[in-house]
This record gives C-alpha cells, sequence and structure tokens, in this order.
C-alpha cells in the first residue's frame, strides 16, 4: 500500500485521516436541507479527534457554500456516494435475502448503526485496530446501539484478512453483501486482484459486491484540480500522495470472467437521477471515478 502507517494506527495520520474528511463530509449532508443521506454520529467523529477538532461539520459553517470545492463539491460527492452504496446494501438485505455484511477499510462508517437492516444481520467491519478502537470509543461516548450484529474485525488489509475475517465467525457458505468504499484507491493493482479473488472465494450464491475505482491513466494529469489542491491546503492532505499510481487492474472484466454480472456506472449518473449531487467539469478528479456493482448468481 502507499500508506505506511503502522497497522494500528488511528485518523491521525495516513489514510486514516481520510475517514474524518469523509466523516465531515457526511455530517454537512446530514444537514442540508435536501439531504441525500444522515448520519447523527459522523459529526462527534470529527470533533474528538485533535486532527479535524475544526472543521466544518453544518453548511452554514462553509463561507462559499457549495462553491467551496472542498466542503461543496467534494462534500457533496461523498454524501452521494452514501446513498447510493447505503441503498445497494439494503436492496441487498431486504430484496436480496442477504444476511451478512463486510465492509472493507470500514474506517468511520455507521451503518451498523443508522440503516434499517432485517432481522438476524451480520455487519463485519474490517480494519485497522486503531480505526475501530477510535470509533468504538466515540460511539460509547454517545450510547450508541447498533440495528445489526456488529463484528469488528481489527486487521490490516495487507495482513491475512480473510482469515480475520472467518475467524471472527463469517460463514463462506452464506451468501454476502460485501463492500469497498474508498478503499482500492490506496491499494497497488496486485493487492487489489487478490482481494476481488478471494472476495469471489469467499462467496456463496447469491452474494453481491459494490466497490469504487479510478479509472485515469495520469492520475498527475489532475494534480491541478481544485479538489485535491483545497483538500491539500485547507486540510493538509495529499490525496495524490495516497494513492497509488500502479496501473489498475480490470477488476470487473475478471469478474465477468468468474461469473457475475458487472455494472460500471458513473457518479455523474446519480447526480442525474436524484436531481443533485457533483456534475462533470474541466479539470475534473472525479473524471475517472467509476462505482462497479457486481452479483454472484445464485445456482
Amino acid at each position: 500500500m502507499v500508506d505506511t502507517a503502522p497497522v494500528n494506527a488511528g485518523v491521525e495520520r495516513g489514510v486514516g485521516t481520510t475517514a474524518l474528511l469523509v466523516a465531515a463530509a457526511r455530517a454537512i449532508e446530514t444537514h442540508r436541507p435536501d439531504s441525500l443521506a444522515a448520519d447523527v454520529y459522523a459529526e462527534h467523529f470529527v470533533r474528538a479527534a485533535p486532527a479535524s477538532a475544526g472543521w466544518p461539520v453544518r453548511p452554514h459553517q462553509v463561507p462559499d457554500g457549495d462553491a467551496d470545492p472542498l466542503w461543496g463539491r467534494f462534500a457533496r460527492y461523498f454524501g452521494l456516494r452514501t446513498r447510493i452504496l447505503d441503498d445497494f446494501l439494503l436492496n441487498a438485505a431486504h430484496t436480496g435475502g442477504i444476511r451478512q455484511v463486510v465492509l472493507f477499510g470500514a474506517g468511520l462508517d455507521t451503518r451498523a448503526y443508522r440503516l434499517d437492516w432485517p432481522s438476524g444481520c451480520v455487519v463485519f467491519e474490517i480494519d485497522r485496530e486503531g480505526v475501530l478502537a477510535f470509533k468504538h470509543q466515540v460511539l460509547g461516548t454517545l450510547a450508541a446501539e447498533p440495528k445489526a450484529t456488529r463484528t469488528p474485525v481489527a486487521t490490516d488489509l495487507r495482513a491475512d484478512w480473510a482469515g480475520a475475517l472467518t475467524g471472527a465467525g463469517f460463514d463462506p457458505t452464506a451468501p454476502t453483501v460485501w463492500l469497498a468504499e474508498g478503499l482500492l484507491f490506496y491499494l497497488p493493482g496486485a493487492a487489489e486482484t487478490h482481494l476481488v479473488t478471494t472476495v469471489d472465494r469467499l462467496s456463496a450464491p447469491g452474494s453481491a459486491l459494490a466497490y469504487e475505482v479510478k479509472l485515469e491513466k495520469d492520475l498527475l494529469a489532475y494534480r491541478d484540480s481544485p479538489l485535491y489542491t483545497s483538500t491539500h491546503r485547507q486540510l493538509g492532505i495529499d490525496l495524490l500522495g495516497l494513492f497509488s499510481r500502479e496501473p489498475r487492474p480490470d477488476s470487473a472484466g475478471d469478474l465477468a470472467a468468474r461469473g457475475w454480472s458487472t455494472s460500471v456506472r458513473t457518479p455523474f449518473e446519480f447526480s442525474l437521477l436524484h436531481g443533485r449531487g457533483p456534475l462533470p467539469e474541466p479539470n475534473d478528479a472525479l473524471a475517472g471515478n467509476r462505482w462497479v456493482f457486481a452479483d454472484k448468481p445464485r445456482s
């Protein structure tokens, strides 16, 4: 991985800090009058970490509003992504009958607490021990109660995460819905391929998978994009320095070759669908972002 933080690192450095960025975006989205997703816990994470204590968590705290590249357009992107992936997971559980959920790089994800899960759902959250410990501490002060059985799996994706997952009670014979949100950008190509291959191996028929990728051939072509420059200037987070610049594998094609049905969508399609969210613009760091949805047919 490009991120070299130790396996017990929390949210104060490296990729862990980006979890705070996304939490702040979810908090702002929650308080928009036309909110796409609500996360009442997000602002508490932001306020609890010294690195982010002064960041905005409400729309009125952003002086330029939606004109701010970071807390306007970029934050709205994260709000849209949250909504679309919420819908994907809930559809898999309510319509697809899946009761086993795995969140890769779960970070400060609170879906186990805020989504309306059907009875019997188990949510496995895979992330570093430090990140999970920070989340547990903050949610504990709020007396938050999960709406599904929540099972933290404290491991690094550079380690044997499959072994840790099965050791935590994961059942590979039961259909699973998997989610890798805002994660694969940071992994080298071989690690992405390994993750997708392992998901296929551990997925019973009827399983589903959603993940996010970037398809730019040259990430540095967008180094002057307002999304990157404003994030670096305002927060000191150099996203391009964290992203892997290796060529990306065709994971969707690999899944299709393994018998999965796949759909590759742009975020802008969902902006049009919902009537809000980012649309294309010049020098756009979101131009190569794709959301992939895949289903493993039932026998």
